[in-house]
């Protein structure tokens, strides 16, 4: 390569500023094309798999089928279709099913807005934005939106779309305004962020409550904390205060709220934690899927008033069976730790309250360590009723094979895949 030529990864040189501009722009409109057709071959996927009634059709999480993937008014689809859909696109089942979702709701509820987006004068990303926000809307609302930022959406900032949004709301469904203008009066929350946990183990507590309800609050973790310091407790304040919180939830600590004849009944603190230690003293803490200082855990555990509960190791390496059709409790236990979530690709769910699965059909003497593996309740779904079927190929690896014969491989330990 000479003096001052620059290669790409792809292998590509060029020799001056001007060709990388070029270069960048081109890749620039074939990536904007590329996401075009995706979304539009996935109105063709859902056109090809309709369904007839709302309690067969796919519906977003937490409705409990009270609403389709899109708003009133655009196709239905069948429910197992989301899973090709989103194995093609490298995606877990929930981002598929809101992707499809995204894509139908365009089409059909914005069509001023689709005609920008495949003409190439919006991009993908922003129309996707403004149709998760419509899909709540009646039809008039959803047609308000698409004419009101459909000519100038290019331009269009978060704000805007927002106010579109509520405008509509306002106009069209006065019953979701009021909704939601009472939700917007009462700012009161709590929110305990345990996405968000330090190495220390601790996580971020943020809230804002009623005055009165703040009062009691406070005056709690303010005796809480005196009575640690007068118990011998040295650290700081703060630390005391948050050790009193803790104290409060167990019931060590309750409000004096008229009730002294008649005690609440503490509540020990309980831990099943899963602790695989290393040389540099790191613990594994299964339901917040984070790594705290062994030192950490062990402040847990001599806690007041703290139950402990011991567990036997298990051999993950075992071969455990039983006669039965149901595993036996260790079986499960050994399951879960094999693999800590669903082993559906891409499924994060984790493996605790999930089914466990006969990965080959019962036949009577197959309930076994090696045919037995975690599924969320969706997942069990397709394997059982949509066709799809799974190999077991190792410990944590499995290859799924969809209807239509494509085959994924899946290893939930470093949660790569191929095709």
């Amino acid at each position: 390569m000479s003096e001052g030529q620059h290669t790409t990864g792809s292998g590509e040189s060029y020799d001056s500023p001007d060709q990388v501009l070029a270069a960048l722009h081109d890749r620039h409109l074939i990536g904007n094309q590329v996401e075009i057709d995706k979304l539009k071959l996935a109105v063709q996927w859902a056109v090809m798999n309709p369904t007839d009634t709302i309690d067969d059709a796919a519906t977003v999480d937490g409705t409990q089928g009270e609403l389709a993937v899109a708003g009133l008014g655009a196709p239905l689809v069948a429910e197992f279709c989301v899973g090709d859909l989103a194995m093609a696109l490298g995606m877990s089942t929930d981002a598929g099913r809101t992707y499809l979702g995204d894509a139908v709701e365009i089409r059909y509820r914005l069509p001023k807005i689709w005609a920008a987006v495949t003409a190439g004068r919006v991009q993908v990303w922003k129309a996707r934005k403004i149709a998760q926000a419509t899909k709540p809307l009646c039809r008039d609302g959803a047609r308000h939106v698409d004419a009101h930022l459909a000519h100038h959406l290019r331009r269009c900032s978060f704000a805007q779309i927002d106010r579109a949004v509520e405008d509509a709301i306002r106009r069209f469904d006065p019953d979701l305004a009021e909704k939601r203008r009472r939700e917007a009066s009462d700012e009161r929350c709590l929110d305990v962020d345990l996405d968000q946990v330090s190495f220390n183990g601790t996580v971020h507590v943020d809230g804002e409550l009623d005055l009165a309800d703040a009062i009691d609050f406070n005056d709690a973790i303010a005796a809480g904390a005196k009575e640690l310091a007068d118990l011998g407790c040295e650290e700081s304040l703060n630390v005391r205060r948050s050790m009193a919180a803790g104290a409060l939830a167990r019931r060590e600590l309750t409000l004096d709220l008229g009730t002294q004849d008649e005690p609440r009944p503490q509540r020990k603190r309980e831990l099943v934690i899963y602790v695989h230690l290393s040389d540099a003293g790191v613990a594994g803490v299964e339901n917040t899927r984070s790594a705290v200082s062994v030192d950490q855990v062990k402040g847990w555990c001599a806690g007041i008033n703290t139950k402990v509960t011991v567990r036997p190791v298990i051999d993950l390496n075992e071969h455990l069976s039983t006669d039965a059709y149901r595993p036996t409790e260790t079986m499960r236990e050994q399951a879960i730790l094999t693999n800590a979530t669903c082993v559906f690709p891409h499924c994060t769910r984790p493996a605790r309250p999930a089914d466990l699965d006969h990965l080959e059909n019962f036949d009577g003497t197959n309930t076994e360590s090696v045919n037995l593996a975690p599924l969320c309740r969706g997942h069990h779904r397709y394997k059982t009723h949509g066709g799809w079927t799974v190999t077991r190929t190792g410990p944590t690896t499995f290859t799924w094979t969809t209807p239509y014969g494509y085959s994924y491989a899946w290893d939930t330990t470093h949660t790569r895949h191929t095709r």
